[in-house]
């Protein structure tokens, strides 16, 4: 069986030093672009594979990337971790995903537990850790850098990555008006994350817009999970002027009101539309497929990883934003998804009333 491959014999045949060979291994700056690719063709046809300890020793890093979360919407979660992950192996790191309670009475000393077992270069925070004073100071002490996804606020000493949830949520109200509909009622996000404020924000502020009026019958408290979608939508259809409409703060809770409205015998779109917010699998898949924000949380777990290892690679068409400090704030592009779920609003009576009155 041969030996394997060795720095050694990738320098040899690539007529290079052992150094340059390093360089490339490790993603460092100096090398000529077509040396750099000569090398790793090289380490390619020779199989090459750098021990992960030798790279550590050599350049007193890690190379591991953590992401913390608390978020009970996994697909959010499994969003930004798909991102993170491919990122981190093409530019040769490994991503640690780690799930903390953000109201857990030890936090502090669990994050300094992790730092001190791994060894990060770096560490990427969700909301709401990211807005955890514990935890950015725990990181802070530690000497750990961090880049925060969808802060409350830019942080001047803090990089971060977001979208504009504000004028997402506005846009996709927008939208509904514009098909017809005046009851159009909200399902609120978890009380914890200010993403459920500014969609909210958003959601008024269209209202406000078009001059109609903020119903606060049409607002319902939900926690971005697909039960409080369900509870929700109850409360919301079982009104007697019931919404024509409804904007869930995320998919899993206009998942939750499209099983709810179906339950009750109303047809999605015909009696009520709905849109939901981040354009996770499932709102493709179920039927009718939800219209919904397409948020780009692949680009922004990408784009946290470019942050931390230093690394530029495509910003997914986001705009880069520098604040007061030397931090970077990049806010990232989204897209409106116009799909079944959603249809012009008519003035007819709906299967529920006709059982209703029979």
């Amino acid at each position: 069986m041969p030996k394997p491959a060795t720095i050694i014999d990738v320098a040899r045949e690539a007529g290079v030093s052992i150094k340059t060979v390093s360089r490339v291994v490790n993603r460092e700056a100096g090398v000529h672009a077509e040396t750099r690719e000569q090398v790793e063709q090289v380490m390619a046809r020779l199989n090459y594979r750098p021990k992960q300890s030798a790279r550590s020793l050599a350049g007193g890093r890690s190379f591991l990337i953590g992401l913390l979360y608390y978020d009970p919407s996994a697909a959010f979660v499994g969003g930004v971790q798909q991102g993170a992950t491919l990122r981190c192996r093409e530019a040769g790191y490994h991503l640690v995903v780690e799930s903390l309670h953000n109201d857990a009475p030890d936090l502090p000393m669990q994050v300094d537990r992790m730092v001190s077992a791994l060894r990060p270069d770096g560490m990427i925070l969700t909301p709401p850790l990211c807005d955890n004073p514990q935890v950015l100071k725990a990181l802070r002490d530690s000497q750990t850098p961090c880049v925060l996804i969808s802060p409350a606020a830019d942080d001047p000493e803090h990089p971060s990555v977001r979208m504009d949830d504000v004028h997402a949520a506005e846009e996709i109200t927008n939208l509904l008006i514009s098909l017809g509909h005046q009851r159009i009622a909200i399902i609120k996000g978890a009380k914890d994350q200010v993403a459920s404020k500014r969609r909210y924000q958003g959601y008024a502020a269209a209202l406000k817009a078009h001059g109609i009026p903020l119903d606060k019958d049409l607002v319902v408290q939900g926690d971005f999970t697909f039960p409080t979608g369900v509870e929700a939508a109850y409360q919301l259809l079982s009104r007697r002027q019931r919404p024509t409409a409804v904007f869930a703060s995320n998919d899993e809770m206009a998942l939750g009101v499209l099983v709810a409205a179906q339950r009750l015998g109303l047809e999605v779109p015909g009696d009520l539309s709905i849109a939901g917010f981040d354009d996770t699998p499932a709102a493709a898949r179920v039927w009718p497929p939800l219209t919904t924000v397409r948020q780009p949380m692949d680009d922004m777990a990408r784009a946290a990883v470019d942050l931390l290892v230093g690394t530029r690679a495509s910003d997914g068409g986001g705009q880069v934003v520098v604040t007061s400090g030397s931090a970077q704030h990049k806010v990232l592009k989204h897209e409106l998804i116009v799909r079944d779920s959603t249809a012009a609003s008519v003035d007819k009576p709906t299967r529920a009333r006709k059982a209703a009155s029979a």
